[in-house]
């Protein structure tokens, strides 16, 4: 073989091999202890906080209305202390979250459409303040600077649709307490300019006030702006933390389905993974977000869950086979083939969009969630949102090639393809940490379990790190009396909670999962490795070469 042949071989290699490999970093997740409320099905274990002083978590615990306080000063041995009732205060908490000495807990009415609470604790639960928030306080955080608490009071409507309350930010003031609440009423003899927009405002005679549901918020850094998915309406508002108001409702827009890397296995009763791409436009509607700050940008990340609104007053939800769903014969002619159950006939979609011309049949299709994550620049000037990365179908993808016999499974019981006519795997909650100058995301799981690691260090160009999932889905999920198997693993990451090593009991980065349906809390260590940036082994690559052609001259 010449030399010249054995470079063209080697050359090609190295370039490959650098194009391939991972950033400076991987990061590998490793579960290292877990503490069991035992119980299943019951919302055990959903919203994580961490007091980094006493080395507590603080998890909502849904099944006894309470918070459960857990020592993880050995987080390989997580113990359980005591728990905090709410009872006095509301229905039940739907959110934690602990900064300074202070844990701060949502509180909904034992009536969910009049105003909840923000109810304030020491690190042992004694009471500090409560406050008067908007309806179904879904969410809350500290600002970075610890000064305020914001809430994302969602202000769902009742079952029969007949009282809607409006969504609203209550921005709470930790020095004395003091409460303002941001609204969105201003915009309401704006709503056929957001409509057009794309900003989905349908509930049933709906003001967009009524009609928007704040569902999570994240903070900037300098704490003078925050973020509020509205994940109903396809939608995230910002808010002015220097005037207390909200300045921008911005339409989210869709996902094209059609395109390439882009696909979503869209039947439960194919009996195959089917990972195609279908004539489908997908509402990201996230439901978690996080947000980070790079060369002076911010940029907003976004699990895409999807959420409907299902009521038995309305309901928008429809099967794409169903009868009453008509696809518009011209743009549609293979609607028979379409509508077929192994296609696309068991798709839940929504009626409130795609009938163009409202002549009763739909010229578009509309899913619910993007099945992925998003990652969105912030204009400083405009407050608009541009997308600038979206994982496409691969979530999907790797699922399919990690755990193929229990793809798009569901997490209530060991299945396979069972999720695949709904939101697929449901990216729920998003968090972002930064580790040795590196930024990643974990992206937990709803449906099938796990999370997903990416280096989100450049925004238009998200690696793929690692996907951890420590469900065994070959046991039972629950034991003969009821309660959550210990062996079966993690089902349904509800919230994730990073904690850094300058604040971990054991000096090294954490990640927590509190997990509904076997609630159960997880830490997770994050095993970093250091390997060879691919410029490393591209100028590894031409030294060699120039070795050999150095080695040739010689000659």
């Amino acid at each position: 073989m010449t030399i010249q042949k054995l470079i063209a071989i080697i050359a090609p290699s190295f370039i490959l091999l650098g194009a391939m490999l991972a950033p400076a970093e991987a990061t590998t997740l490793k579960p290292i202890g877990t503490y069991s409320t035992g119980l299943f099905e019951q919302g055990g274990a959903e919203i994580p906080a961490y007091d980094p002083v006493s080395q507590r978590l603080f998890v909502v615990n849904g099944g006894t209305s309470s918070i459960d306080v857990i020592s993880i000063s050995d987080p390989t041995k997580p113990s359980f202390l005591f728990n905090i009732g709410i009872q006095d205060y509301g229905r039940g908490v739907n959110s934690v979250a602990f900064k300074n000495g202070l844990l701060a807990a949502a509180i909904e009415d034992f009536t969910p459409q009049n105003p909840g609470k923000a109810v304030f604790f020491d690190v042992n639960g004694n009471l500090i303040n409560s406050v008067n928030v908007g309806a179904l306080p879904d969410m809350l955080t500290f600002t970075p600077d610890g000064k305020r608490v914001l809430v994302a009071n969602e202000g769902e409507p009742n079952t029969n649709y007949t009282v809607d309350p409006e969504g609203s930010v209550s921005i709470i003031n930790i020095a004395d307490f003091s409460v303002i609440h941001a609204g969105f009423s201003q915009f309401n003899s704006q709503i056929d300019q957001l409509r057009a927009g794309g900003v989905r405002i349908f509930g049933p005679n709906a003001t967009v006030a009524q009609d928007l549901e704040p569902e999570y918020i994240t903070v900037s850094p300098d704490s003078t702006k925050a973020w509020i998915s509205l994940q109903e309406n396809n939608a995230i508002a910002t808010l002015d933390l220097i005037t207390n108001e909200i300045t921008n409702i911005n339409p989210l827009g869709f996902k094209d389905h059609s395109l390439p890397g882009n696909g979503f296995d869209a039947s439960d009763r194919d009996n195959a993974i089917n990972i195609s791409n279908w004539p489908v436009l997908g509402m990201y509607q996230p439901d978690g977000i996080a947000s980070y700050t790079v060369n002076g940008k911010t940029y907003i990340v976004t699990a895409n869950e999807g959420d409907a609104r299902d009521y038995a007053g309305f309901s928008e939800v429809v099967r794409l086979g169903s009868n009453q769903y008509l696809l518009d014969p011209t743009v549609f002619p293979n609607a028979s083939v379409l509508k077929n159950t192994a296609n696309l006939g068991r798709l839940n979609v929504t009626r409130t969009l795609g009938d163009e011309n409202k002549n009763g049949s739909f010229e578009k299709i509309y899913s619910y969630g993007a099945r992925s994550f998003s990652i969105w620049e912030s204009d400083q000037t405009t407050g608009k949102l541009k997308l600038v990365f979206d994982s496409g179908d691969q979530f999907e993808q790797i699922i399919a090639q990690r755990l193929p016999a229990f793809f798009n499974s569901n997490n209530t019981e060991n299945s396979f393809d069972t999720r695949s006519d709904d939101k697929g795997p449901e990216p729920e909650d998003v968090k972002i940490a930064k580790i040795n100058g590196r930024f990643y995301a974990f992206v937990g799981l709803e449906r099938v379990g796990g999370v997903m690691v990416y280096d989100i260090t450049n925004p238009a160009k998200p690696v793929f790190v690692d996907y951890a999932n420590n469900r065994d889905f070959t046991v039972p999920l629950q034991n003969p009396g009821g309660k959550t198997n210990p062996l079966a693993g993690d089902l349904g990451p509800e919230g994730l909670l990073f904690i850094s090593a300058a604040d971990s009991p054991n000096q090294k980065p954490l990640l927590i999962t509190a997990n509904e349906i076997s609630g159960t809390t997880t830490i997770y260590s994050l095993d970093i490795e250091t390997v060879p940036e691919p410029g490393t082994m591209l100028a590894l690559g031409a030294v060699v070469s120039t070795t050999i052609l150095r080695v040739k001259r010689k000659r």
